[in-house]
């Protein structure tokens, strides 16, 4: 079902392609179209529990696209450096492939509460309020992980 990884040589480990997830600053999410177009859009998540969680509109593309194909596919970039000289770039990156589903409840609390540790950890209470006001104009999703690799090119310049 999942191609293998052609440069093994290059390929992290299970644990270091979680740090990256963990750590990313933003992923983009591609999904695809009724009309057979894939649509990849940058958003930042938070990844805990083994889920990857975004917040959005209660209704858009992204949303039209999950309720047509549930299955998507992340890629997160972590440390990306040009080396001009040796016409190549050192980097480290994250794929991943899910299902993703509208969540609610306990769970969507958890992942908005999780994102504002991530993106405004100094303003937690203050973010508290906000979901509170904000909730209803808000969906969460979260995203099962069924397969996720990690790749890196670290070589020196």
């Amino acid at each position: 079902m999942f191609k293998e990884m052609r440069r093994k040589d290059r390929e992290l480990s299970n644990i270091e392609a979680l740090a990256l997830l963990e750590e990313g600053n933003y992923m983009v999410l591609s999904t695809l179209s009724r009309d057979g177009y894939c649509y990849g859009v940058p958003l930042h998540y938070v990844f805990i529990n083994d889920s990857i969680y975004f917040h959005c509109a209660i209704e858009g593309h992204k949303l039209e696209n999950i309720a047509y194909n549930d299955k998507v596919s992340i890629c997160v970039v972590g440390k990306a450096e040009v080396v001009p000289e040796k016409f190549t770039t050192n980097y480290e990156s994250v794929i991943a492939f899910g299902r993703a589903k509208e969540v609610k409840g306990d769970e969507k609390e958890i992942a908005l509460i999780a994102l504002i540790g991530k993106y405004s950890p100094e303003h937690i209470s203050e973010g508290r309020e906000y979901i509170k006001r904000a909730s209803d104009k808000t969906k969460v999703i979260g995203i099962t992980v069924e397969r996720i690799t990690g790749k890196a090119r670290k070589e020196k310049a």
